[in-house]
């Protein structure tokens, strides 16, 4: 944020027999802007919806293709449109932010979300809710990265621990919630709308969320704005895209030609972006900064935070799509059942991201470690359950399982959210907050389509409960290193 200083006269001091001086002008600082209570959870509002939307469509897929006779390529588009481009947009948004204002770009942000969400909920057709999801989750991106910078410039020591601590709840909690809702929303059919409910339904919380940013949100900015990389930003979009959509849409689609030629062309643009910001930042041009600072990438905390992140990502976002799939299409459960089947996930995420930090304070960073170890043991209790109880699980079969997973991601995620931003200076709040979010999402996306394509290949082949041992023993593989990972990390928070 930018420091403005207002001068003002100070009173001359008088001393007999010496004149009178003249005024002096004292500098006074601006109060630094504080996030009250109210503002906290508005912009947490904020980040609930885009991180809710990105899963709220999993357990509505079969009513979406059954209502807009969609097919799987495109019910892959709908949900990996948004994916790509919400993951796309995260780090371009962080940057808009730190140059325009954070508050300014989180209402924009939230109105256009808002739009977005109700022209989802409206689209006649299959197509059209495709482009309405990518326009979606371009809107979350401008949105998303203005909450955790508006919290690195507006908090400091205790009350920043605490932000980031509900910020992380959120962020967890919302992936469990998300799928619960959707259930929700869809077995109620408020007024025969379905599930268009579950877009239609963003817009008046959107509202409600911009009212209350108008007034207790606080405006910050970077003090010194830098113009945006146009070639970093253009390289960063063509790597993330020619790596997602092949990924997302290849196995629907047949793996034609152009996926195949947008796989060739993902090392080549991922390494050209990597040398094009290395070299940006080492020419110190003057209002010119690269997109992603290679720089911010060396700093300890940022480093080793997300190394955890991606494996941890990867396995989370596959895991939420195929537990989706396999309780509605493999065990037959309605939309509410199957949303239901999540919520004691989430109970116990919410328990652990509060629990996490008092217990970090003590143990350091063998609290991570422990979350991650949890998980595994959650992870492995699910797969028994539906591999030994496939005929008969019901609603509740494999809730013991997940309720242990739960508690697990709630200890290492919150923990491992904070760890990386310890250390980012808040000049580079939102450039951080945008890497951060972008890997996070990135490699979520990543998941689906990786063990939601080896899934939906392998139970066409071996049947579906095969299948779903298969895939939860390579997301196993992403929690083994997820814990191997947590060992580099700093011992204390930063």
């Amino acid at each position: 944020m930018s420091d403005t200083r207002i001068t003002s006269p100070a009173s001359a001091a008088v001393a007999a027999p010496a004149p009178v001086t003249a005024p002096v002008t004292t500098p006074v600082t601006t109060p630094h802007p504080v996030l009250t209570p109210l503002g906290l959870f508005t912009v947490l509002t904020g980040a609930a919806l885009p991180m809710v939307d990105f899963f709220i469509v999993n357990v509505a897929l079969p009513a979406i293709d059954h209502d807009l006779h969609a097919g799987p390529a495109l019910l892959e588009m709908v949900v990996g449109g948004y994916g790509v481009a919400y993951a796309v947009l995260l780090v371009l948004g962080g940057r808009l932010g730190d140059m325009v204002g954070r508050r300014r770009l989180f209402l924009w942000g939230t109105a256009a979300f808002g739009v977005t969400s109700v022209a989802c909920g409206l689209a006649p057709g299959a197509w059209e809710l495709v482009i309405a999801r990518i326009a979606q989750g371009a809107a979350s991106a401008l949105m998303l990265p203005q909450v955790l910078a508006t919290i690195q410039a507006t908090t400091s020591g205790a009350a920043r621990s605490r932000a980031l601590s509900f910020y992380s709840g959120t962020a967890g909690v919302s992936a469990s919630v998300g799928q619960v809702l959707g259930g929700v929303l869809v077995a109620a059919d408020v007024a025969g709308s379905g599930w268009r409910s579950i877009f239609l339904v963003n817009a008046p919380v959107a509202a409600v969320a911009l009212l209350l940013a108008g007034r207790a949100v606080p405006e910050t900015r970077s003090a010194r704005p830098t113009r945006v990389d146009v070639l970093g930003t253009a390289l960063l979009s063509l790597s993330l895209i020619s790596l997602l959509v092949p990924l997302t849409e290849g196995r629907a689609t047949g793996w034609p030609v152009w996926s195949w030629v947008l796989l060739a062309v993902f090392p080549f643009a991922a390494v050209a972006f990597a040398v094009t910001e290395r070299r940006l930042e080492r020419s110190g041009e003057e209002g010119r900064t690269p997109l992603v600072p290679p720089s911010l990438l060396r700093v300890r905390s940022v480093r080793t935070g997300l190394t955890v992140l991606v494996p941890f990502s990867l396995g989370w976002g596959g895991f939420m799509f195929v537990l989706a799939v396999v309780l509605q299409e493999g065990l037959r459960m309605g939309p509410l059942s199957a949303g239901l089947s999540l919520l004691p996930m989430c109970l116990t995420f919410f328990a652990g991201s509060l629990a996490g930090p008092r217990l970090f304070s003590r143990y350091g960073r063998r609290v991570v470690t422990a979350g991650a170890l949890i998980q595994g043991a959650g992870l492995l209790a699910v797969a028994a359950a539906f591999f030994w109880g496939w005929d008969g699980p019901g609603v509740w079969g494999p809730c013991a399982g997940l309720a242990v997973q739960g508690l697990g991601q709630g200890l290492l995620l919150p923990l491992t959210l904070r760890t990386v931003l310890s250390e980012v200076p808040v000049a580079q709040a939102g450039v951080g907050s945008g890497v951060m979010v972008t890997t996070q999402q990135s490699f979520m996306a990543l998941g689906v389509a990786t063990l939601g394509s080896l899934f939906l290949s392998l139970s066409d082949a071996m049947g579906m409960r095969d299948a779903l041992a298969v895939t939860l023993g390579v997301q196993l593989v992403t929690v083994v290193a997820t814990v191997l990972l947590t060992l580099r990390m700093p011992r204390t928070e930063g």
